[in-house]
């Protein structure tokens, strides 16, 4: 980043130097700017990181999703549009100086809320609002994904440090906290929660550990532990100095032999790092938090010294490999319009498909509302007998796009509506993100249906796959209306067979006995 430093004014020595002035325009520009760039360029790091994980990696399934998410950040870096269909809610943190004074008539809050909303509404990048008020009651769209989560904290200095991350509802939806015994082990709590945190964070990514202070405390120091950047090799090479840096090379031995694998498939590479931060806290206490970072990492810094907006030089693309997907024996083409449920019947856990044809979506509002109709005796909207849904909410189309970037929704949270949406509609398949549930599975078996999983953290890559999008149902729910897409060889990988038998369980086991006995190195 390159940053024009403050011209401080100096008169005599009796006579204090003027403080830095900053004007509230560039406050909201350079929020509103910082979050477009995060929107579509991953941090260099994180690129170099996944790119040492793909080219190691022996499972061909988790091989394959890393290279969809690596070709996918490429793209988005080149078109500049979102590397997830999920914007994220914002959060800030601003370290501002004690000599800082300010130009305008809003309040600071105000002024980042005011970037973040220039940013989600930009014409040229639409970012997609998430952020619903009244969350336990009416859960309205506000519409622009305001408001965001501030932290402040009141330093000496002349300038304002920004730190602004981006983080996806998936990922943020798998954090864990617990109060431990203060003679309880960190290192078996946290071994006992990644397992069950499952693929919805889409892995790899990050660990954001927080240990100690009080509840929210280590929430905090978790979150802000994801703005460092990935580092676990030098510290590995240099050693540990403290007992932060000792949890941190533990755990990632330790996460990475679990076998989880990239997106959940099984493999080497489950975590890239994993930080940790903590602080004092009670002798009766030991509040710990796990924030996982997903493949849609976000996160920029800036620093506002007076001297106008910050200005955060673009990336090289020579930063990006090239890299291409290397599609094995095993993938097969499917027409959705004349695929039968004899045909399904083939398809085994971790085959790869390229799906062609009209595909139904719909997540958690049009599920809800199709439960209700079916509960009423209601006619729904479509005929989903025979079809497959695909579990999106996706951004915005921008220019002559069919569609903005659609990668996946969790699937689990679909889970409740399975039964029923199978039993009474004759649906055939569904598309999602990560795993499914042990109901869900049931279902599925019961019903002779299937599931798919597309690559979380692909979303632009996957929106290249569909040709056309209309409004079929619910036009009133936006990103979560029905839609019907027709796609062109939309890469996926079967999830759970008409048999029940599902890859995301029998993945991890496989490479967790494979990394257990020596068959394969994680150095």
């Amino acid at each position: 980043m390159a940053f024009r430093h403050a011209t401080r004014i100096i008169n005599n020595p009796g006579i204090k130097t003027m403080p830095t002035v900053i004007r509230q325009d560039d406050l909201i520009e350079s929020v509103a700017d910082a979050l477009q760039y995060i929107s579509y360029y991953h941090p260099v790091d994180f690129i170099q990181a996944v790119n040492e994980a793909y080219e190691r990696e022996a499972n061909p399934a988790a091989k394959d999703a890393m290279a969809q998410i690596l070709i996918n950040s490429r793209m988005c870096a080149q078109g500049h549009r979102p590397i997830c269909q999920d914007t994220g809610i914002v959060t800030a943190f601003l370290q501002v100086g004690m000599e800082v004074s300010w130009q305008g008539d809003m309040s600071v809050e105000e002024m980042v809320n005011e970037g973040v909303r220039r940013a989600y509404m930009d014409p040229d990048n639409t970012l997609r609002a998430s952020i619903l008020e009244d969350p336990d009651g009416a859960r309205r769209n506000t519409g622009d994904n305001t408001p965001c989560v501030i932290h402040y904290e009141i330093v000496p200095g002349d300038r304002i440090e920004v730190h602004l991350a981006a983080k996806g509802g998936g990922s943020e939806a798998k954090t864990k906290f617990a109060m431990l015994n203060p003679s309880d082990s960190v290192v078996d709590w946290v071994l006992k929660m990644v397992p069950t945190m499952g693929a919805g964070w889409c892995p790899p990514g990050m660990l954001g550990i927080g240990i100690g202070g009080t509840a929210e405390k280590a929430m905090i120091l978790a979150k802000e532990a994801l703005l460092d950047p990935i580092d676990i090799h030098e510290l590995m090479e240099k050693g540990a100095e403290n007992r932060a840096e000792e949890l941190r090379l533990e755990l990632y031995d330790k996460i990475n032999r679990l076998g989880i694998g990239a997106q959940g498939l099984g493999g080497l590479t489950t975590v890239l790092d994993v930080k940790v931060k903590d602080f004092p806290t009670h002798a009766a206490n030991k509040a710990v938090a796990i924030i996982p970072n997903c493949a849609a990492t976000r996160h920029v810094h800036f620093t506002l010294d007076g001297t106008g907006p910050a200005r955060i030089d673009p990336p090289s693309l020579e930063d990006w490999p090239e890299v291409t997907r290397e599609v094995g024996d095993n993938v097969r083409r499917v027409n959705l319009d004349t695929v039968t449920r004899d045909e399904i019947r083939s398809w085994k856990p971790g085959d790869t498909l390229l799906l062609n044809g009209k595909m139904l979506t719909g997540r958690d509002a049009a599920h809800k509302k199709m439960i209700d109709m079916i509960a009423a005796g209601e006619e729904l909207p479509v005929d989903l007998n025979g079809r497959f849904i695909y579990y999106v909410g996706p951004v915005d189309p921008v220019g002559d796009e069919v569609v903005g970037p659609a990668g996946p929704t969790t699937a689990t949270r679909m889970d409740k509506f399975t039964r029923i949406m199978l039993e009474e509609t004759g649906l055939m398949g569904m598309i999602g993100k990560a795993e499914r549930g042990p109901a869900a599975i049931e279902a599925i078996r019961d019903n002779g249906a299937v599931y798919l999983m597309a690559v979380g953290g692909a979303a632009y890559l996957v929106a290249q796959a569909i040709k056309s999008s209309r409004v079929l149902g619910f036009p009133e729910l936006g990103m979560e209306a029905i839609y019907e897409f027709e796609v062109s060889d939309m890469p996926v990988t079967v999830a759970v067979d008409v048999n029940g038998d599902a890859v995301h369980q029998s993945g991890p086991e496989i490479w967790r006995v494979k990394i257990e006995n020596g068959d394969f190195s994680l150095s």
